[in-house]
């Protein structure tokens, strides 16, 4: 099913181009023998198959856990539970930001990681200005690749190249978001993530095998890093994009202020993919949050920093216009229109019931067994991430003579 291991000798590999895994075929895990093959499954993901295929959330994960098996899949897992450590370690890292701003002056805003085509143009354009504002937290994707190459091989007695581990994800930025050597283990010669397959390859992947989801007989789901309650999913309120602006507001308003939110009202701006959040008390504005999505918000908001002119303690950067649940790794629908489809599958990631990160028990139990605790070394080391600025490349049109 899956693609064997470069050897050793070889250089840090990139994951699967865009099609690889498209195109893999039953039965042929055992060529990655004696690999443990795991998939972790993006929610934005599951919801836009669970839209293409009139079925709800919890009965698309079970039909697509048990497709996934009958190829060689050996563990099915869900990347709304490493969402968890991502949503966490980006609250703890505002507030400490928040603390220093004085110091610092590039403290603030703290900007979004969590997607890998902002990356990508913040690192290739904007550099060495625009990398101090960027939060180091890792994002669900490459969390989940900490965690299956750390901790889940560590419990079964493997090493990281002894784990072929793919995701499935509704963005192909995803892919080089993988393949950057930050996440790659030279000791093991192994990746993170090996392989990134988008949601319209996975449905590709059903048409090439003859098979429609939703005649899959349902298999249990695998529940060690999902998150389940009681054979229920759970999500996270703020969005289709990970909810980052909506869970760091709320902690930074009780942590910083003692304030309780318990609701945010969003204030559009130019279009719905620029909004505002405010906490004011006494008529003093104590934090102002921003979600900009699609490259032309984006630009709008380097300009305003690089200006001096950005009133935001916080932004949520996505380059999708809508955001996460419209990448373009996401399924289309002919003879649809795309707002009406996107609407469709809104509905079904919301349709779950929401959880805060902080009250995730098994969340708490790794962070002890797995990383030593909150704010260690070993936490900062699975968690968190650095960039590099892209040096730009000179050529004799732009050599001043």
């Amino acid at each position: 099913m899956w693609p064997s291991r470069p050897s050793a000798a070889a250089p840090a590999p990139s994951p699967c181009t865009r099609t690889a895994c498209a195109h893999a075929r039953p039965g042929l895990a055992a060529r990655c023998s004696p690999k443990l093959v795991v998939v972790s499954v993006s929610p934005q993901s599951r919801a836009s198959l669970a839209a293409k295929c009139k079925m709800n959330i919890l009965e698309t994960a079970k039909k697509l856990t048990s497709f996934l098996k009958s190829l060689g899949v050996h563990y099915v897992f869900d990347t709304t539970f490493s969402r968890n450590f991502s949503l966490l370690e980006s609250q703890r890292e505002f507030v400490k930001r928040f603390q220093k701003q004085s110091e610092d002056k590039k403290a603030l805003p703290m900007l979004a990681s969590a997607c890998p085509g902002w990356i990508c143009y913040a690192e290739k354009t904007h550099g060495s200005f625009i990398i101090p504002y960027i939060s180091t937290a890792k994002s669900p994707q490459q969390v989940m690749g900490s965690l299956i190459k750390g901790h889940f091989a560590e419990q079964q007695h493997l090493t990281p190249d002894q784990i072929y581990h793919v995701t499935v994800m509704p963005c192909y930025d995803k892919k080089l978001e993988a393949s950057r050597p930050d996440f790659f283990s030279q000791e093991y010669q192994a990746r993170d993530v090996d392989c990134v397959i988008t949601t319209g390859e996975v449905l590709r992947l059903l048409e090439q095998e003859g098979i429609s989801l939703p005649d899959v007989d349902p298999a249990p789901l695998d529940t060690m890093f999902s998150c389940i309650r009681e054979e229920e999913l759970t999500s996270h309120s703020g969005g289709g994009s990970g909810g980052y602006l909506e869970h760091i507001y709320k902690y930074a308003a009780k942590e910083l202020f003692g304030i309780q939110v318990d609701t945010i009202q969003y204030k559009p701006l130019k279009n719905k993919d620029f909004q505002e959040v405010t906490l004011e008390k006494d008529g003093v504005v104590l934090l102002q949050f921003a979600l900009a999505y699609g490259f032309r918000n984006i630009q709008n908001l380097v300009q305003k920093l690089k200006r001096g002119k950005s009133p935001y303690h916080y932004v949520e950067v996505m380059a999708c216009p809508s955001g996460c649940l419209n990448g373009g790794g996401q399924i289309r629908v002919e003879g649809e229109a795309s707002k009406d489809w996107l609407q469709q599958v809104e509905k079904l990631y919301e349709s779950l019931r929401t959880e805060a990160p902080e009250e995730n028990q098994r969340v708490d139990e790794l962070y002890e067994q797995w990383l030593g605790g909150p704010g260690s070394a070993r936490a900062l080391r699975a968690l968190h991430t650095q960039y590099h600025a892209v040096e730009k490349t000179s050529t004799g049109f732009n050599i001043k003579w």
